[in-house]
């Protein structure tokens, strides 16, 4: 396996997930300071190849001849308990689902992860679970509900006060400093991304189906 794909595995397994990175909600006041400083609650989403998963009917083929099942994670959405002590969010998706044999009823159960990630790369927790999906006789297209659910700690995702301070603090024209991103400073990023925290939802993947949906 090449190291291409060592590294999209790792994505997969939550070890460095950076599909969704977002910028912590950091919004600028005309240039003289910053006055809306990023949330507590994770930013949500779906790391690159793995938001939808193939399967075959005979192993190892990746032929469309052969294609079983497919399928994909859509409409992720994310609701936010801001509490004093710990964070709560919690992710609800489809998974809308598509087979090519349509002969007879039959469920199919397809495992998602979730993960807490920290910083951009640390991972906090990891849980798998399945979405089943059921297809009557005759019907190629079918879909379920799946959810996911992490608590972080309000202390861990708080910017410590004097990294507030020197983000939030206004600065008037002329002053030595008044040109200067406080988001440029290693130790204002550094503590920034400490506190940032991302939910990440995807399909848990063998190495050939990552391999497939990063190749084909």
């Amino acid at each position: 396996m090449t190291s291409r794909y060592r590294l999209i595995s790792v994505l997969a397994l939550g070890l460095a997930l950076t599909g969704c990175k977002k910028e912590g909600d950091l919004v600028l006041d005309a240039g003289v300071g910053i006055t809306a400083v990023r949330t507590a609650c994770p930013a949500v989403g779906i790391p690159d190849y793995t938001g939808d998963i193939t399967t075959f009917r005979a192993p190892g083929s990746t032929t469309q001849a052969d294609l079983d099942v497919s399928a994909v994670i859509t409409n992720l959405r994310s609701s936010c308990d801001d509490g004093p002590e710990r964070v709560y969010t919690e992710a609800t998706f489809d998974v809308l689902a598509r087979r090519s044999d349509t002969r007879g009823a039959r469920t199919v159960t397809l495992p998602y992860f979730s993960t807490v990630l920290r910083g951009g790369s640390a991972v906090v927790t990891k849980r798998v679970g399945q979405v089943t999906i059921q297809f009557a006789d005759g019907q190629e297209r079918a879909q379920a509900r799946g959810t996911a659910g992490a608590f972080v700690n309000r202390a861990d995702a708080s910017l410590p006060a004097d990294i507030r301070e020197q983000i939030t603090r206004k600065r008037r024209p002329g002053d030595p400093d008044a040109a200067l991103d406080p988001l440029a400073d290693p130790a204002v990023k550094a503590a920034v991304q400490r506190a940032s925290f991302e939910l990440l939802v995807g399909f848990q993947l063998t190495e050939e189906q990552l391999r497939y949906n990063a190749t084909r």
